[in-house]
């Protein structure tokens, strides 16, 4: 069966809807997991999934494990495409630090739309070292991402922010 029929099928099996546009509302991202060998199957049938997704229905909470982001995106829906792309790259950050890469700054790790799903998602803890505000810490990352050069002193504030806040909230996210 062709990929793009059994995804439908599928989601319209464990759906309430019975007509697409309506189903594909009902369902949110739970939870990922990367697949380091890049051997797991998708619910459509697609093989040499990486990074699989689990998505449940909010209707009914019915859950459909794995799925990828390729079939996400046939949701045609700009809030989940939003959210596989930023949880593709916290999936390849936390890859570069089993890996045991030096995580930086970068646009190789992060992007601006990804520190702004971290802020709407309170990740900016609040300590004294940004005067009790995590938006303190939004605004330097963000003011830090746009910078081409940094001291010595802000890299090592990103990087306490990255492993400190960053690192554990994607960690939870993780089965």
């Amino acid at each position: 069966m062709h990929d793009n029929i059994k995804l439908r099928k599928t989601i319209m099996f464990n759906s309430v809807s019975k007509i697409w546009s309506s189903a594909v509302e009902e369902w949110e991202i739970t939870s990922m997991e990367e697949d380091e060998y890049a051997d797991s199957i998708c619910i459509c049938g697609n093989t040499g999934l990486r990074y699989l997704y689990e998505i449940r229905n909010c209707r009914n909470g019915n859950v459909l494990f794995p799925i990828g982001s390729t079939c996400i995106k046939k949701f045609e829906r700009y809030d989940l495409d939003e959210e596989v792309e930023n949880r593709d790259r916290m999936l390849k950050l936390m890859s570069a630090v089993k890996r045991r890469e030096k995580i930086t700054l970068s646009s190789a790790y992060f992007s601006r739309k990804l520190i702004e799903h971290l802020h709407l998602n309170k990740v900016f803890i609040a300590t004294q070292y940004n005067n009790f505000d995590g938006s303190n810490d939004y605004r330097f990352m963000i003011d830090m991402f746009n910078k081409r050069n940094r001291t010595a002193s802000q890299e090592r504030k990103a990087t306490a922010i990255i492993m400190n806040s960053i690192l554990p909230y994607i960690r939870s996210l993780m089965k």
